[in-house]
Parts: structure tokens; C-alpha cells; sequence
């Protein structure tokens, strides 16, 4: 299966947040419009969930609780919405897929098939290579529904994010002109540990593209009392430092800081005290891995290659979940490296230097776009 060549759409500085998300819902209308009607569990889910009585109380608490916490960040999600001409709703229902999924009945999502994404992740800092290398992992439906958002805010800061069609920047990964990045990892808690009308992770990772240090990206996640736990692995070049954070729901947080001793993540609480779902996908991930060599770039990329276990590959072709691409972030060469295919043949797309100059050139301001 191949997608569409991966687009960059450069953007900023903007008069408002509304007009940043109102381009990129303009600029992708076309991909956001696809992924929309494709999307099996937006349309099969989603929205027959959000017609019911039970649904509204949650999806307008929802709405208020990140618009408050998150005005600006809200504003361009309106905007996305504006730009591509669908429904509030619908933008509204896929950021907030995780927060709502879980209060649809049992029967309703199993028999749809609520995974949609996994991530893998190997990570080390040690005196010769510090590196985090991960598989964007998701949904068949979103092959050819992903793009990247080259930002630059009215502050100075300027941003690159992998992003899906429709969601704010960054679900996935991304890195900013301070020299942080970060990339994602998806857990699954059980119904207990998930707490309604929280901070939504689509929002948490916007507001990550803003971070100033990687203090300051642990406090953003801190301070977001979030539904749903997550896993960010955060990546500061300045200090070469990586940090594996773990998050559940009412305020609890795991910090692991990477050091010579490779670590993997695949989909699983692996220090964060948390009931969670046994996915055997990510257990059979996991326990491959440590099979692995791992003692250079090139083993790390064999790993998150690795097709092995037909069942549960880490390398993932579908029928159902699908390796987007992999991002490879070098701390010691400051860059960050995306892979299409599989990533032992190394067919490179992008190569971006992390480097704040770099990432400042060439950027599109907004008062020069109008109707593309």
C-alpha cells in the first residue's frame, strides 16, 4: 500500500490562532474531507454516539474544559474546521477520539474495532549515540492522511509537526525552534482509570510544540489533568537529554530519564503504576525487541523494521494498523530524519535540521495566502 508523498505546508506568523488553523484546514481541505469519510470509527462511532442523549453533557464538558485551559489552541481548531468546510463536530469528535471512545458501549466498539494506533519507540543517550527512533503507527484509513505543519508563531517560536488530517499539530511527533521534540506513544487504561470531561492529548501535545525546556514540557504535562493516560518521550538537544514520561489520569506522572541501556516502548505503562488493558500486540512487540541487537543506529532501525512475528509485527503492513513512516531524531547531529517504507532500507523523505536558524528560514506569513 502507498500513500501520498508526504506535503509541508509552511505557515506564519499569524494575527490569531483562528487564522493559523483556518490555512491548514484551507491548505489540506482535500485530505481532511478523505480522511473524514473514510474514517471507520468517526462514522460508525463517533457520531451516532454524539446524536445520543448520553453523549452531549460529555462532548460540551469536554469542549469546555480544553477551551478554557487552552484558548488558543481551541481557536485554531475552529479555524481548521472553517478552512476545510466540515462540520465542527466532526474536527471536534477526532481530537477527542481517545476521551470518547471509552463511553461507548462495549458492544458498540468491538464490533468495529476500536484499535486505530500503536506506536514503537526505542530510545538511548549514551557517550557515543543519543537517538530516538519511532514508528507513527495507526489506522489503515489514514495512509495518504497525514501532512506536515511548518509553523511560526507571533513570539519567534517556530515549530515542524507530523500531523493527521484534521487534528491539531502534533499526535505524532514533532520539534521546535528551542531544540525540544517529542514523540508519542498511545497506552491502553482500563474504564476505571479514565476520568470524563479531563484535558483532551491532542491538546497536552499542542502545547508541547511550545515548550521552552524540557522542565518546562514536564510541567505542561503536568499541570493537564487529563482523561485518558498517555506516553510522551520527550527530546532536548541542548542538554541531550531523553526523558520516557508516563501519565494516567488524575495527575499521576512517571519520569524514566534514557540513559546507555537502549529502551523500548511499545504501547504498554512500562514504570507508571496503572491498571491497564493487556494488548498483546504491544507485549509481543515488546518481547521481540529484547531479542534484538541493539548497539547501533543501524540496530535500532532493524528493530523498528522487524516483520518477524507475522501476528504482531513490529514493522506494521495492515490489514489493520499500518507503519505511517519513522522518525529518527539524532541528538548529536540535530536533526530529524523521516523514513517511508520500511525502515531497514532507509528511503529517507525528509532530513530537518533542529537547529533554531534553520528551522526560522523560509517560512510563508499568512497575510500573503488567501485561497490555494
Amino acid at each position: 500500500m502507498e500513500g501520498k508523498v508526504l506535503e509541508m505546508f509552511e505557515v506564519g506568523p499569524c494575527e490569531d490562532d483562528y487564522r493559523l488553523g483556518f490555512l491548514i484546514g484551507q491548505r489540506f481541505c482535500s485530505q481532511i474531507r478523505s480522511r473524514l469519510a473514510g474514517d471507520l470509527i468517526l462514522q460508525n462511532q463517533l457520531l451516532p454516539f454524539a446524536r445520543t442523549t448520553q453523549a452531549k453533557p460529555l462532548i460540551k464538558a469536554l469542549s469546555e474544559t480544553n477551551q478554557k485551559k487552552f484558548p488558543r489552541y481551541w481557536a485554531e481548531l475552529l479555524g481548521t474546521a472553517e478552512g476545510s468546510g466540515v462540520p465542527v463536530l466532526d474536527i471536534i469528535l477526532i481530537n477527542f477520539r481517545k476521551e470518547i471512545l471509552p463511553f461507548i458501549s462495549n458492544t458498540a466498539m468491538n464490533s468495529n474495532g476500536d484499535t486505530t494506533d500503536d506506536c514503537s519507540d526505542i530510545l538511548v543517550v549514551s557517550d557515543l549515540i543519543a537517538l530516538a527512533a519511532h514508528n507513527e503507527d495507526a489506522n489503515v484509513s489514514l495512509v495518504g492522511h497525514t501532512y506536515l505543519i511548518k509553523g511560526k508563531l507571533s513570539n519567534g517560536l517556530s515549530f515542524i509537526a507530523y500531523t493527521y488530517a484534521g487534528e491539531l499539530p502534533s499526535c505524532a511527533f514533532g520539534f521546535n525552534s528551542h531544540g525540544m521534540a517529542f514523540t508519542l506513544n498511545s497506552v491502553p487504561p482500563t474504564e476505571d482509570e479514565i476520568v470524563p470531561a479531563g484535558i483532551g492529548r491532542n491538546f497536552v501535545s499542542r502545547d508541547l510544540l511550545e515548550a521552552t525546556s524540557i522542565a518546562d514540557a514536564l510541567a505542561k504535562i503536568r499541570s493537564s489533568e487529563v482523561s485518558v493516560g498517555h506516553c510522551y518521550n520527550l527530546i532536548d538537544i541542548q542538554t541531550r537529554m531523553i526523558l520516557n514520561v508516563e501519565t494516567a489520569s488524575r495527575s499521576r506522572v512517571s519520569v524514566h530519564e534514557v540513559g546507555a541501556t537502549p529502551f523500548f516502548h511499545a504501547n504498554m505503562y512500562l514504570h507508571l503504576q496503572a491498571q491497564q488493558v493487556h494488548d498483546e500486540n504491544s507485549m509481543s512487540r515488546q518481547r521481540r525487541a529484547a531479542l534484538l541487537p541493539l548497539g547501533s543506529k543501524t540496530n535500532f532501525l532493524s528493530i523498528l523494521g522487524d516483520t518477524e512475528d507475522t501476528k504482531y509485527p513490529i514493522y506494521m503492513t495492515g490489514p489493520t494498523l499500518y507503519t505511517l513512516c519513522t522518525a529518527v531524531i539524532d541528538l548529536d547531529e540535530k536533526t530529524l530524519t523521516i523514513v517511508e517504507g520500511n525502515p531497514k532500507k532507509g528511503k529517507v523523505s525528509h532530513v530537518f535540521s533542529m537547529n533554531s536558524k534553520d528551522l526560522n528560514r523560509d517560512l510563508v506569513n499568512c497575510a500573503e495566502v488567501t485561497r490555494l
